[in-house]
Formats: C-alpha cells, sequence, structure tokens
C-alpha cells in the first residue's frame, strides 16, 4: 500500500510545495472535514492552514465552504490535475521542438563551415591504464603507437595483454625516441612486437586505424577519440611517415643501454651527415678507414679501443638495422663478407669502419664491392692474415 507521505512527496513533481502536497493528500484521504480537522490530520501549523487551502483552490484542486466552520474537499485526482499534466505535455513537447530546431541550426552551421560533428571522451589518469587495456584486447587489425617515457610505461604494463593481441595475429608496432633504448622498460616490451625509433614526442595509440588514445605525458591524462574520419585518416599517415622513417630497434633489445646508444648514435651520425658526403670523402682518400674511424671519433665514439668482436657485433647490427644486411668472417677465404637486401651503397659506411679499423690494427686489407639489382650488395673484405674471433 502506498503511503501518503510518499504521495506527497511525488506531488511535488506536479508544482505543489510541500504543505499544499500534504494537504491535498489529506483531503483525499478524509474526504470533506473542516479547517480545524486538517490541521489536525495533515501536521499542518494552524496558521498555515488556510492560506494553504487558499492556494490549493486557486489551482482548482481543492474547495473551501464559505460557511463556518469553514470545510474544504478535494477534487477527484482525475478533474484536479488533468490541467496540470497537459501544461507539463504541452511543455515538453515545446521543449522537444526547441531541442530539434536548435539541432537543425547547428547542423546547417556546420555544414557551412564544412565542418562535422565528432565524438571524443576525456579520461582521468586513473582510469587511462584500464581503458588501455581495454582497447588492446578489443582490437581487431592494428595497434600502431608513438610513445614517450609516459606511454611506453603505460604499455610495458600491458604486457600480457599485448602477447594476447600478437597470438590474435594483431600488427603491433610501436616507434620510441631514442634515449629510452636499452632502457629496463623498452626490454619489458615483448621481443615479438616491432619497434622502432623515431624523434617523436608525443603519445598517441591508434588502434585499428579508427579508434585513437592520446595520452599527455606530462600529467596522465587521455582522450579517446572515436570513428574520426579527418583525424584518423591523418593519424594513419603520419604514423605510416613515421614508421617509414624511422630506424629499427628490434636487435638492440639483446644489448645494454650503453652498447644500444652507441649502435644509435653511429647510424644517427652517418645518417645526418650524409651517406653521400661521408661515401664521398671517404672514398677519395688513400686512408679511407682511418678518416671514417677520425670523423666517429670527433663525435665521441672511440671505435678504436674496442676488441674485434665488438666491433663486428656493432656493425653486424648497424647492417641489419640500416640496410637488412649482415657481417660474417669466412675462415677458409680468410675474409669478411658483407651481404645487403638495399642496394645504392648503403652497407660501404659500415665496411669502411670495419676495415678502417683493421688497418688500425695493422691488417692490411682489400675490398671487393658487387652491385646486383635484384640480390642487393655484396663486399669482401680480404685480409693478409688470420682473425682471430672468441
Amino acid at each position: 500500500m502506498v503511503k501518503g507521505q510518499d504521495l506527497a512527496v511525488s506531488l511535488e513533481e506536479f508544482g505543489l510545495s510541500k504543505y499544499e502536497a500534504q494537504t491535498y493528500v489529506t483531503l483525499i484521504t478524509k474526504g470533506t472535514i473542516s479547517a480545524g480537522e486538517l490541521a489536525y490530520y495533515s501536521n499542518l501549523p494552524r496558521t498555515k492552514v488556510y492560506p494553504t487551502l487558499l492556494k490549493l483552490e486557486k489551482k482548482k484542486i481543492a474547495i473551501i465552504s464559505k460557511s463556518k466552520p469553514i470545510m474544504c474537499t478535494a477534487i477527484a485526482p482525475e478533474d484536479a490535475f488533468d490541467e496540470i499534466i497537459q501544461k507539463q505535455i504541452n511543455r515538453i513537447n515545446a521543449m522537444n521542438s526547441l531541442i530539434t530546431k536548435l539541432k537543425r541550426l547547428s547542423e546547417d552551421s556546420k555544414k557551412a563551415r564544412g565542418s562535422e560533428e565528432k565524438r571524443y571522451f576525456h579520461l582521468a589518469q586513473n582510469y587511462v591504464f584500464k581503458q588501455l587495456q581495454s582497447m588492446i584486447d578489443g582490437s581487431k587489425t592494428s595497434i600502431h603507437a608513438v610513445v614517450d617515457s609516459w606511454g611506453l610505461g603505460l604499455l610495458a604494463q600491458c604486457k600480457e595483454e599485448l602477447l594476447a593481441a600478437l597470438r590474435r595475429d594483431i600488427d603491433v608496432k610501436i616507434i620510441i625516441p631514442s634515449n629510452l633504448v636499452g632502457t629496463e622498460t623498452f626490454h619489458s616490451i615483448p621481443a615479438e612486437i616491432k619497434l622502432k625509433t623515431a624523434e617523436i614526442s608525443q603519445n598517441v595509440i591508434t588502434f585499428d586505424d579508427s579508434e585513437i588514445l592520446m595520452i599527455n605525458g606530462s600529467n596522465g591524462k587521455g582522450a579517446i577519440f572515436l570513428s574520426t574520419d579527418v583525424l584518423g585518416t591523418n593519424q594513419v599517415k603520419s604514423f605510416e611517415q613515421a614508421w617509414k622513417g624511422g630506424i629499427k630497434i628490434n636487435n638492440l633489445s639483446d644489448m645494454t643501454k650503453s652498447d644500444a646508444q652507441e649502435t644509435l648514435k653511429v647510424i644517427q651520425l652517418i645518417n645526418e651527415n650524409g651517406l653521400g658526403f661521408v661515401l664521398n670523402s671517404m672514398l677519395s682518400s688513400k686512408a679511407k678507414g682511418v678518416d671514417i674511424l677520425v670523423f666517429l671519433e670527433k663525435n665521441g665514439l672511440d671505435i678504436q679501443s674496442k676488441t674485434l668482436d665488438d666491433v663486428i657485433s656493432l656493425v653486424n647490427s648497424t647492417l641489419d638495422i640500416t640496410c637488412s644486411g649482415q657481417l660474417r668472417y669466412e675462415s677458409q677465404g680468410n675474409h669478411f663478407v658483407i651481404e645487403s637486401k638495399v642496394n645504392s651503397g648503403h652497407s660501404i659506411p659500415w665496411a669502411l669502419l670495419l676495415e678502417g679499423y683493421l688497418n688500425k690494427k695493422g691488417i692490411k686489407t682489400k675490398m671487393i664491392y658487387n652491385d646486383h639489382q635484384h640480390t642487393g650488395e655484396k663486399i669482401h673484405i680480404k685480409v693478409d692474415s688470420k682473425i682471430a674471433l672468441s
């Protein structure tokens, strides 16, 4: 059974005051009663009874007698509130009509400006990690990320989710700045994920080329952009360009931070100064090997003090990163062989580095270069004495 007090509270939704609602429920319950009885049954202060009755009469939901003692009666609910309900219906219809007009005005305005509405959601710092986990779990085709230390730290915490994504054949690619290569966080990323480095400072992770999670690296807050045609297309193109120009770093995952950073520095020095410039200056010099070692030494890299094994490891890593190449020593022919899948002399700087090192150690060499259009480059470095490798 519905309590009178609950009904009174509900009546306030019709615009009645607390006293008016209590009075009407009492009248409905008790029928025609005197003002004194009303005060008793409704728990209204006596001074409030008559003013409240006058208000109900004005609203046409109660009747007050002209005789004394004053008697009061409630109008039947179906009659009392019909007008109020109709007013509410008219008010809601008017509001709906207004919203429709405003929406049409907004759409027309956006069309005139050549823009359209897109959806995005802000995320507080404590929700970003859970949302990242959820989006990795929900990915269907790809996860492409450009992250700084904050973003890489979050991805490292999602190791299990990333491994599960790889098992679903999701294409997972991550681009990080060079200063993070070799760090503990870097080593926490699953080795099966494709990694590159590029000097881009942002945290943007794109899922299935459509959903984008952006993270503020200074405070950890985030935002999700859904089905954003323009933003999504631009981000896909931006990632593709960054990935194409980045340096692959998967083969640095087993290195210490210092070794990984040194390898990257060698590559960046050669690339930034231009392969053509380096090649021209080295090839025109009789002491071409020494020149490239001096060039690197002037930039803070002491190659000459390394062991032969260390130099071979360095050259092999740089070849793999820059031109999908590799270095091997063939004891039977007493020569080093460098093979690269890329043409146009991309492997020559690394051959010059090795040759220069060998020459500084008193080992005479002879370089033979072959360039095959379909198979890539091949360089032989013949040496005049047996090489002892560990």
